[in-house]
């Protein structure tokens, strides 16, 4: 990987404050990207980039900071949308409101911020869009219904859009996590044996573990988002990248 193949260009990030997303910002910034952080409360930015506030479901609040975006920084050439949030709970228990917040954000937030910056990509005719879905996205996951569709449908999406930009010389992709070791995947563990569940499996909730004995670090789902972001995945476009240590059996 060239530690400067990002140098001089305008990469947003999503959900830039933690995790996957502060781990996308950092891995963009090491090699010479300038970034625009964004987040629900604001994000610290990597050095020579800017963080903003911003809710990713407000279409109006997007548009507003993509013009900042490009205003301030520069033309923007790669956006990463790797806000999320979890819901779990069966579906019986699951109210409107539980159900309604995991696709403003997973599924709503990835549309209104794609959409703005394909608006300033295909005048340019070059740019390059990642989406970090989910592997509960392909499999289903007893007790996240809301989680996963809303990730189903960011995936879709991102998919369909990568069709339309494609003669606009624009690529769109997705990455697909497992098990990853952020503050989302520890709030869901209720004591120390959380890690070792995970790895596990659970039989009874009919999910395997994970075949390579180990979850996920930000950085090695970063890492594959930053491919698909570079040049070197030139000729890949509506691609979903599966991350999570072969934990789906890639079904």
């Amino acid at each position: 990987m060239d530690a400067a193949e990002f140098t001089g260009r305008v990469a947003v990030v999503t959900g830039a404050a933690g995790g996957i997303g502060a781990a996308v910002a950092s891995g963009l910034a090491a090699r010479g990207a300038v970034v625009a952080a964004l987040d629900l409360d604001g994000a610290t930015a990597p050095a020579g980039g800017r963080g903003y506030a911003c809710d990713v479901a407000d279409s109006a609040a997007v548009d507003e900071v993509i013009a900042r975006v490009e205003a301030e920084l520069g033309p923007v050439a790669m956006l990463a949308n790797v806000a999320g949030v979890l819901a779990t709970g069966d579906v019986v228990d699951t109210s409107d409101a539980q159900w309604s917040r995991p696709f403003d954000v997973n599924a709503t937030g990835v549309f209104t911020v794609s959409r703005a910056v394909a608006r300033v990509m295909v005048p340019r005719g070059v740019g390059a869009i990642v989406t970090v879905g989910s592997n509960a996205a392909g499999v289903p996951r007893a007790s996240m219904a809301a989680y996963a569709a809303s990730k189903a449908a960011a995936t879709m999406f991102t998919k369909c859009l990568g069709l339309e930009l494609a003669a606009h010389g624009i690529r769109c992709n997705v990455v697909s996590p497992g098990s990853t070791d952020t503050p989302m995947q520890r709030g869901m563990w209720s004591d120390g044996t959380g890690l070792d569940a995970v790895i596990a499996g659970a039989p009874e909730l009919f999910k395997v573990g994970i075949p390579l004995g180990r979850i996920a670090d930000p950085v090695d789902v970063a890492d594959s988002v930053l491919f698909l972001l570079s040049d070197r995945a030139r000729h890949i476009t509506m691609h979903d990248l599966y991350v999570d240590g072969g934990a789906t059996l890639r079904a």
